[in-house]
């Protein structure tokens, strides 16, 4: 049954997404030595559950730990409580064990399909916002609105521009030192946060009186500059489409207006407010511009997929529009109100998206969302694959060959 008036992907976008293949090279210094432990933890997981399951579950505990930190510290200064934090860690560990193990179950229960890829990086480009957010919290980091701003956004762009090289070269690439490495690292900001107080951030060192979190914002800034600079080289190499274009035969540079679309006006709104909106609620504003980026990443995602151009403009600009209009023309609406508009219209907004383009394809492949077939059918063959233990144990012990196709520690063999 079609529950949506008018399609977002035209019969070509499916007929491509149906013949997309996945392709991802990595390096990872962290994710050879984490091998075992999601290989474990997968053989402890029930054969029913759906491996889409598995990821908007990782999601969920994600959210709901980083908005615990938010309640009690909406501003990012006030000092969050320390059980909180730890409970942070403890739910971002649970959301990266998860999202490594759903391609591991899609392989254990013949479930395979384009449509894991695409809801695996929806859910992580929405997880990326929180999980920057709650660093940020950990270290009061309100107490510097420019470095929020930067460090929050900087992590949204990182993750965009990973899927802008993607849709440039056809192969999504991580380094040494990348998603794997950055989440453990928070993890262990949270833990120490949580052993010591966020204050401990705020200490200043002898002889050179520098605070403590100046370090990791350096250390930040420094990987920043080489995945950019990695991301960059590749786009500017040209791509694999017809005179070095994009999958789509579009401009190589051509993905840079859709997201300049949400940083630039992110940036004015928050230099030109008279009332301070995004000093005040650094937070709030976080995660609205933060759900823009999260629904245009997810565009670029499905157009890399279905080797489609990207459009531009998106519903989504509406709810940054609604506060820019609301401080260009001076309205008597408090930003603080307008703000929460946003907030809903852009989450809204987003939901509708991707729950939409979900059912579009799994209407076309006949496949659902979050349950496993009967019998297990396994996607783009004739061939179905009957769910037993023997099966099971072929899958795992077959694990240690496929370690090249994993990325920030979540299995690429995509789910349904």
């Amino acid at each position: 049954m079609q529950f949506y008036k008018e399609r977002l992907l035209s019969p070509g976008q499916l007929k491509r997404l149906n013949e997309h293949k996945y392709s991802c090279t990595s390096v990872s210094l962290m994710d050879p030595f984490l091998q075992p432990w999601w290989n474990w933890l997968v053989s402890k997981v029930p054969l029913w559950l759906a491996p889409n399951l598995i990821t908007i579950i990782g999601l969920v505990i994600n959210i709901l730990t980083t908005l615990i930190l938010v309640w009690h510290s909406p501003d990012a200064r006030i000092e969050a409580p320390r059980w909180a934090c730890l409970l942070c860690a403890l739910g971002l560990f649970i959301y990266q064990s998860l999202d490594a193990i759903d391609g591991k179950q899609a392989r254990r229960t013949g479930t395979q399909s384009p449509l894991g890829e695409l809801f695996d990086h929806g859910c992580d480009s929405i997880s990326t916002v929180f999980v920057a957010l709650s660093a940020c919290i950990a270290v009061q980091l309100g107490y510097y609105p420019t470095w929020m701003f930067f460090q929050c956004f900087c992590a949204m762009t990182l993750f965009y521009c990973a899927h802008w090289q993607t849709y440039v070269s056809g192969t999504l690439r991580f380094g040494k030192v990348d998603v794997t490495e950055a989440q453990f690292t928070i993890m262990g900001i949270h833990v120490i946060s949580g052993i010591f107080g966020p204050s401990v951030w705020m200490m200043e060192l002898p002889y050179i009186n520098t605070e403590v979190k100046v370090f990791p914002l350096w250390a930040a800034v420094g990987i920043a500059v080489l995945l950019a600079q990695s991301s960059v080289s590749v786009i500017l190499a040209g791509g694999v489409g017809k005179n070095g274009s994009t999958v789509a035969g579009t401009s190589v540079l051509s993905p840079i207006i859709p997201f300049s679309f949400v940083v630039v006006p992110a940036f004015i709104i928050y230099r030109k407010s008279a009332e301070h909106v995004y000093e005040n609620h650094p937070a709030l504003y976080i995660l609205a511009f933060g759900m823009v980026a999260a629904k245009v990443t997810n565009r670029l995602v499905v157009a890399h997929m279905t080797k489609n151009e990207m459009q531009y403009l998106d519903t989504a600009l509406i709810g940054p529009a609604m506060l820019f209009l609301n401080q260009y023309f001076n309205f008597f609406i408090k930003e603080y109100y307008v703000l929460w508009l946003c907030l809903i219209w852009v989450t809204l907004d987003l939901l509708r998206y991707s729950s939409q383009v979900c059912l579009e394809i799994c209407d076309h492949l006949k496949i659902m969302l979050f349950r496993i077939p009967v019998g297990g059918h396994r996607i783009g063959t004739s061939q179905t694959s009957i769910i037993t233990e023997k099966n099971v144990h072929m899958v795992v012990e077959q694990e240690p060959l496929l370690d090249e196709e994993y990325h920030h520690g979540s299995d690429t063999s995509f789910d349904l």
